[in-house]
């Protein structure tokens, strides 16, 4: 049986489409009846019917308010720090590595093969008392002898930093890779020093990479919970948690499905807001 070559490319669509339908929007779509629902009347906890109430997200939004900021608050932090961290590496092993740079690649990639728990669980002993940090930093007086790094907002963002740090390198050194020497070398010949063809020409032309790799890691810091369910405390609790805790604890599910679509449509235009800002919309 044959069919028009229209036809074929469809026909290429089909799978993906029907597993994005199947595992994204019906679950979407299901998050949303969710969110508008109230508990049944003389209902036993956790049975709910739907009212649409749309005041839910407004509620939900105003109870954790302080969460939110929050999440955005470390999320970009951490989005900042693994940008100053990774770029520079990226730009070693793109131009500096040589032969060792598919092991430096290695590297990077090194820490998926470790779960993201355990990832997670060696930062809280890395920052802790049995550490080498904390002991080093009151060597030099840079903490106190009381002061403690786990538990705090530290240690959420060093760990959402170095979990996601992968997520923005290897775009950084995907978009530094494709960068043509001789137009680096252009730019000396026209009197340009290394500083100013580093502003003025590599930075540019590596925007991609940094646009790419800055929303790889803010989207899912921001709704990250391991990190701060592990590394932090009641203080430093992020939207994340408190979506966790209304699923699987207080079992109220129209809150944590109203908490999850304002998150989603927060993330969504402060995306949008900054694709169209870096001026890169062909990224969309």
């Amino acid at each position: 049986m044959s069919f028009p070559k229209v036809r074929v490319p469809y026909l290429l669509l089909l799978p993906g489409f029907v597993f994005l339908f199947t595992f994204f929007i019906l679950p979407i779509i299901n998050l949303a009846q969710t969110s508008t629902q109230t508990p049944l009347s003389g209902g036993d906890t956790g049975e709910y019917e739907q009212t649409l109430a749309f005041s839910n997200y407004i509620q939900a939004f105003v109870e954790n308010k302080e969460q939110f900021g929050r999440s955005f608050l470390y999320a970009t932090l951490a989005t900042i720090f693994a940008l100053a961290i990774a770029y520079p590496l990226a730009y070693a092993i793109a131009f500096k590595s040589g032969k060792y740079k598919n092991i430096l690649l290695v590297l990077v990639v090194a820490p998926f093969f470790t779960s993201f728990l355990l990832r997670t669980v060696a930062w809280k002993q890395i920052l802790g008392e049995e550490g080498f940090v904390v002991p080093g930093l009151r060597a030099l007086n840079i903490i106190g002898e009381q002061t403690t790094l786990t538990s705090t907002s530290v240690a959420v963002v060093a760990g959402m930093t170095y979990n996601f740090l992968p997520f923005m390198t290897l775009p950084l050194y995907a978009s530094l890779e494709r960068i043509d020497p001789r137009t680096i070398e252009a730019a000396g010949d026209l009197y340009a020093n290394g500083l100013t063809a580093f502003r003025r020409v590599t930075v540019p032309l590596s925007m991609p990479g940094v646009v790419a790799g800055t929303l790889l890691t803010f989207i899912p810091a921001a709704g990250d919970y391991v990190n701060a369910a592990i590394l932090g405390s009641p203080n430093t609790k992020m939207i994340g948690n408190v979506i966790e805790s209304r699923y699987f604890k207080i079992v109220d599910y129209p809150t944590a499905a109203a908490l999850s679509f304002t998150l989603m449509v927060a993330i969504l235009i402060l995306v949008t807001l900054y694709i169209r800002k870096a001026g890169t919309e062909e990224l969309v």
